[in-house]
């Protein structure tokens, strides 16, 4: 958790004491990772995403006039802007994901009464897959939540307006799973949520010995936009072909795995037949997952860990070689139970579930190992599950 006295002092660099009675308030929102349930969101499937205790620190204050003051530790930029000229602007780049957020709630009927001071500090390496464009959405919605009374709204209302933001405001086509995870979150538990209804549970994830060890491969994800709506496509085409037996599917987590193996043959193309497989796998997956960890059964988490990398590298092919490498580096290290790339793929992070007598040798000898197969240097974060958004002061 960030420095929240050191953090003031900047704010006060940036904006000056307050001469009224408005005091800087502090909030936080937490990254995310997906534990298991990569490409069913799209598919109708479940998902397992968990709030991590690192994320995005906010600290705010009303002004007296109406602009918007925004400032990051992490970046050079800082500006301010009136309330009422906010524009998507390219120029802008992180700022535009708080500007969306104020947008957006002008847009459901919000009138502030005066503009406000902004300084944010983000523990989420960018691009990581760690989901920081949601964690500053988030924060920043319920933080103009706490300080205005404008509007009502609970952590799921906050949630389904940060992705209206990034959709419309930013252009990113982004499903709910990260803005809900980060709202949502409770700490040692993961939440299984189904996309489209947000039907959703909380599940314990008490890990004991065992931590949760994330690996940024820094792979710059290129491929991803063109295989994502790729893979997409594939799975729409198994649904029509699917159809020949169940007229009504409109998705593919509609159907049950002994559904699907006594009717796969229905679907022409090999390939699109591995498609649909991985994710109705990948579901049950899921489904097998809550009931190990209902039970704290760790070791048969993380084999459900292993099976759901080996099907998105075999079937879904979305993994590529340097996911791959520290996947397989990870399983060679001892006390390892599980290791998987976790987000959409092509680059981005691992998850592995590791014994805490391990990890600074699991840092080690996999760092080495994928600096030696791929000629990239790895990043890791050892983490822990936590809260969603929450106001600290």
């Amino acid at each position: 958790m960030a420095n929240i006295q050191e953090l003031i002092r900047r704010f006060e660099e940036l904006y000056g004491k307050s001469l009224s009675a408005e005091q800087i308030r502090v909030f936080h929102a937490p990254g995310r990772v997906n534990l298991i349930g990569e490409h069913t969101d799209y598919n109708g499937g479940y998902v397992l995403p968990a709030a991590l205790t690192f994320g995005t620190t906010l600290l705010i204050r009303k002004r007296e006039d109406n602009q918007l003051g925004m400032a990051s530790t992490n970046f050079a930029l800082h500006k301010q802007i009136s309330m009422d000229a906010i524009t998507y602007d390219e120029a802008d780049e992180w700022m535009n994901y708080p500007k969306g957020i104020v947008k957006e709630l002008q847009k459901s009927g919000c009138r502030f009464e005066s503009g406000f001071d902004l300084l944010f500090h983000g523990e989420i390496p960018n691009g990581s897959g760690l989901s920081s464009s949601a964690s500053i959405e988030v924060v920043t919605a319920f933080a103009l939540h706490a300080l205005s009374g404008c509007f009502e709204m609970d952590t799921i209302d906050i949630a389904k307006l940060c992705q209206r933001s990034e959709n419309e405001f930013n252009g990113v086509q982004c499903g709910i799973m990260d803005q809900f995870a980060v709202a949502n979150g409770r700490k040692d538990h993961a939440i299984l949520l189904m996309c489209d209804t947000l039907e959703y549970d909380l599940i314990p994830f008490n890990t004991g010995s065992y931590q949760l060890v994330i690996g940024n491969t820094n792979k710059r994800r290129g491929l991803l936009d063109s295989k994502y709506n790729e893979r997409r496509s594939q799975c729409e085409q198994a649904v029509r072909e699917l159809r020949a037996a169940f007229p009504d599917l409109t998705l593919l987590g509609q159907l049950t795995l002994a559904e699907y193996n006594a009717n796969q043959h229905l679907i022409s193309d090999e390939i699109i037949r591995s498609r649909a497989k991985h994710v109705i796998e990948e579901i049950d997956r899921v489904h097998r997952s809550i009931e190990v960890l209902r039970v704290n059964d760790l070791e048969a988490f993380g084999k459900l860990m292993n099976e759901s990398h080996d099907s998105l590298r075999d079937l879904y092919e979305v993994t590529g070689a340097e996911l791959d490498a520290m996947v397989n580096a990870a399983r060679s290290v001892p006390g390892v139970l599980g290791s998987r790339m976790t987000g959409a793929g092509f680059g981005g992070c691992t998850v592995s579930l590791v014994h805490e007598d391990h990890i600074e040798w699991f840092k080690l000898e996999v760092g080495r190992k994928y600096t030696e197969l791929t000629g990239l240097n790895a990043e890791f974060y050892t983490c822990k599950i936590g809260n969603g958004v929450e106001q600290l002061i």
